[in-house]
């Protein structure tokens, strides 16, 4: 990766975790960059590869990555990638933002590649109430659709949930909610973090956590029990301080496993290995 675009790497950790959720396909340049993400075209212009990635992440401490899919043709890739690189599993799905999208024959495909061993989740599925790129309809529907996916193949359920979180909980309760789910990127409160906890849903931590406004976040991992926790990049999104405003990487996922284990008064190193156990609870062995 080009240094002159990403932040240095940081001290690397003594004990290996996992990255359970970034966007490798972004990263390297296979989707295409637009306007209306300029965080994706800065990240494609470091000009990095799988490999390279994944490198820059084992070099501290960082073993293994779940690469996301958000349509068709990213679930398809990531899918692949997964097949050909060790210590990468990944989801496939329809974003809620792109919930049109999400036809019988897509989501038969999607299903299709669920199936696949390499695959350990269905998503990022859910809703989103922040962008109307999709109406609530179709959200709902595809939600639905994919919590049935995650079901049938037995994998896990991955959620992205913005703005929403009355409406996700309910769809899952109504809908049946598949063995293991994910709150991808945390984003609710302490009173949320209990409710999911009752249910044994994985609360996934990223590096929103780190920023100076999130109080309540922080508190939600405070309380949020240790068997649930894992912790994410979201790369090439939310990088953690002090790094908001440039492109995030795996490479970067100490800096939010450090913050996590401050707020819950624990070490880094303890912190790790729960979050990979749970890890393997979640996506299946390395």
């Amino acid at each position: 990766m080009s240094t002159a675009k990403l932040p240095a790497a940081p001290v690397p950790l003594a004990v290996e975790v996992f990255d359970s959720h970034c966007h490798l396909d972004i990263m390297v340049g296979d989707r295409r960059a637009s306007s209306e993400d300029p965080v994706g075209r800065a990240a494609q212009e470091a000009g990095a590869g799988v490999g390279d990635i994944l490198r820059q992440a084992r070099a501290v401490g960082v073993s293994g990555l779940v690469t996301i899919g958000y349509d068709l043709t990213s679930s398809r890739w990531n899918a692949a990638a997964a097949e050909r690189h060790a210590g990468l599993h990944a989801g496939v799905a329809i974003h809620p933002n792109e919930a049109h999208a999400a036809t019988p024959e897509v989501l038969a495909e999607i299903e299709e590649l669920a199936r696949l061993p390499h695959v350990r989740a269905v998503g990022e599925t859910g809703l989103d109430y922040y962008r109307d790129w999709a109406s609530k309809d179709d959200q709902h529907a595809a939600f639905r659709a994919h919590i049935e996916i995650a079901k049938r193949t037995g994998k896990a359920l991955v959620i992205h949930d913005r703005q929403a979180h009355d409406d996700v909980l309910r769809v899952l309760a109504e809908q049946g909610a598949p063995e293991v789910v994910v709150f991808h990127s945390f984003s609710g409160d302490a009173e949320m973090a209990a409710t999911c906890a009752e249910v044994g849903y994985f609360m996934s931590f990223s590096g929103p956590l780190t920023y100076k406004n999130a109080d309540a976040l922080r508190q939600a991992a405070a309380v949020a029990p240790e068997e649930l926790l894992l912790v994410e990049t979201d790369a090439p999104y939310l990088p953690p301080v002090p790094h908001r405003g440039r492109p995030n990487a795996p490479y970067l996922l100490p800096l939010t496993l450090r913050c996590l284990a401050e707020v819950r008064g624990t070490t880094p190193e303890k912190l790790a290995e729960a979050v990979t156990a749970n890890g393997v609870a979640v996506f299946g062995a390395w």
